[in-house]
């Protein structure tokens, strides 16, 4: 998990050092891109390397409804952005990008993913509504829907029992043992 997060942190400080000429404001709103989209690919290299296979199925489904709920959403309700330029602001399908993420985290694997993909995705969110691109109203719908979408698909995950490997000392010797269930 500490490999996770100093990637991510990694990542932002890379991001802010790359647009640091262009403002604090254009840095804080590429970094929130750039997590918001980046936690997701982070999430799924996480399934990959636990070899869970249902996991990513399951963030690429829980990802692709959030994501696209509030897509649809956001044309639908036709809410101007606070920066005036459109009328996209309602819900924020970036913050729902993060927060797919880290709702996928944080009940898949439990709250020691989670909690680092929270604060992650609360960033992206933060920087959507610094940048005045969102109101704060929008990315909480985004994190509500990404909740509740979540909680209908993710299953927490079960490593496989099929393959036991245990080790053992004591003062008659040491012992290994390795089992494999049909």
């Amino acid at each position: 998990m500490g490999k996770f997060v100093t990637a991510i942190g990694c990542l932002i400080f890379l991001t802010w050092g790359a647009n640091g000429a262009a403002g604090k404001s254009d840095a804080v709103e590429t970094a929130g891109q750039v997590v918001a989209f980046g936690l997701p690919t982070a999430a799924g290299a996480l399934s990959l390397y636990r070899d869970d296979g249902t996991g990513l199925a399951e963030l690429g489904s829980s990802w692709l409804v959030t994501v696209g709920s509030t897509y649809a959403l956001s044309h639908i309700a036709r809410e101007r952005r606070p920066d005036g330029s459109d009328c996209h602001s309602f819900p924020s399908d970036t913050s729902a990008s993060a927060f797919s993420a880290a709702n996928y985290l944080w009940m898949r694997y439990g709250w020691r993913w989670g909690v680092p993909a929270y604060a992650l995705a609360t960033f992206a969110g933060y920087s959507r509504v610094q940048a005045m691109k969102h109101h704060w109203y929008d990315v909480a719908a985004s994190e509500a829907i990404a909740l509740g979408v979540n909680y209908a698909i993710v299953t927490r995950f079960r490593p496989s029992s099929r393959y036991d490997v245990s080790a053992g000392a004591g003062p008659e010797g040491v012992e290994a043992r390795v089992s494999y269930r049909w």
